[in-house]
C-alpha cells in the first residue's frame, strides 16, 4: 500500500501559512508524541526558520513515558525547546507561557530597549491533521475559539486568537507534505490517525502495527488477544478475530473486521500506552 494524502486545501493552506510568517515571533509546533519523529512535517523547518521553535508533544497521555522522555532530550539536543503535554488540560497553559517567555527572551529584550513593554507575543501553532491543535488553542486560551474533531481535516482556514495579554495565537489547517519519501512514516500517520481512513487499507495497517508491538509491546499483545512474540502475523489476525469473535459466514475468521478492531483498540488506549517510534530509529 502506497500511503498519501495531499487534498487540495493543504496547498492553499500552506501558502497562507508562507504569507504569515513575517507576522510571527514564535513558531509552536504540535506533534504527536507517539510519533514525534514522523508526525514533523518537514516543511516547517524551511517555513519557520528564524523564527524561534517551540515543540509540543501532544497526547503525551497516550505514549509511552519513557519514550517520550527520550524524545525530549532528542529535540533538546538539536536545541530546540521541548515539552510533552495533554492539550486537553487547561493547567497546562501557565507552563506553556512561561517557556514561550523564556524561549523569546531575546525579542523581548529588544522590545524593552526600544521602549516597547508588554507587547504580545506573536505564535503561529503549526502540525499535521489530527494532531490536537485546535485543542491545544482552546485549552490555553481558556475559551473554545478553534473548532475540535478526532479526524484529520477539521480546520480549513486560519484564526487569530487572543491568549490572555501575553500572546496571540495564529491557528492554522493542519497540513502534510506532497511526497512521504519513506513509506514508513505514513504507515506510522495512518495507524495514528493522521490521514483519512477512507484511502487506507486496514489489514496493512494492523499487520505493521502488530508487528511493532510483537517486538516492543509483546505483553500488551498477551494480555489483549494471546499473542506472544513468535506468532506471524496471518496467524496473530486470525487469533484476534477468534478472541474478538470476528467470523464470517462458513466459519472463516474475518481478518478485516479483525484489522479494524486492533486500529481502534490501539487508538483508544485498549492496548495501553504506546509509542510507535524511538530516537534510536531515526537516522541523521
Amino acid at each position: 500500500m502506497s500511503l498519501q494524502w495531499y487534498p487540495g486545501h493543504m496547498t492553499s493552506a500552506r501558502r497562507m501559512m508562507q504569507e504569515n510568517i513575517k507576522l510571527i515571533d514564535i513558531v509552536i509546533e504540535i506533534l504527536d508524541a507517539r510519533i514525534p519523529y514522523s508526525s514533523r512535517n518537514p516543511d516547517i523547518d524551511d517555513l519557520a526558520k528564524n523564527k524561534f521553535r517551540l515543540i509540543i508533544l501532544n497526547k503525551s497521555d497516550m505514549a509511552d513515558k519513557a519514550v517520550t522522555d527520550l524524545w525530549i532530550k532528542y529535540y533538546k539536543e538539536k536545541d530546540i525547546a521541548c515539552v510533552a503535554l495533554d492539550a486537553r488540560k487547561t493547567s497546562s497553559a501557565a507552563k506553556i507561557m512561561t517557556l514561550v517567555s523564556d524561549v523569546c527572551k531575546e525579542k523581548i529584550e529588544r522590545d524593552r530597549k526600544k521602549g516597547i513593554l508588554n507587547r504580545p507575543i506573536k505564535a503561529m501553532i503549526v502540525g499535521i491533521p489530527n494532531s490536537g491543535k485546535s485543542t491545544f488553542i482552546n485549552s490555553f486560551a481558556g475559551k473554545s475559539y478553534a473548532k475540535t474533531g478526532n479526524k484529520p481535516g477539521v480546520t480549513r482556514g486560519k484564526q487569530w486568537i487572543r491568549a490572555g495579554k501575553g500572546m496571540e495565537l495564529l491557528d492554522t489547517p493542519g497540513i502534510l507534505w506532497p511526497k512521504f519519501e519513506d513509506q514508513s512514516v505514513g504507515m506510522k500517520l495512518a495507524i495514528t490517525g493522521a490521514i483519512n481512513d477512507n484511502i487506507l487499507e486496514m489489514t496493512e495497517l494492523s499487520s505493521n502495527l502488530i508487528s511493532y508491538m510483537q517486538k516492543y509491546y509483546c505483553n500488551n499483545l498477551m494480555e489483549r488477544y494471546k499473542i506472544d512474540e513468535s506468532m506471524s502475523i496471518e496467524t496473530a489476525l486470525s487469533q484476534v478475530a477468534d478472541v474478538r469473535k470476528c467470523i464470517k459466514k462458513g466459519n472463516v475468521p474475518d481478518l478485516d473486521r479483525a484489522a479494524r478492531i486492533i486500529i481502534d483498540d490501539f487508538r483508544s488506549l485498549k492496548l495501553g500506552n504506546i509509542s510507535l517510534e524511538r530516537p534510536d530509529d531515526i537516522k541523521g
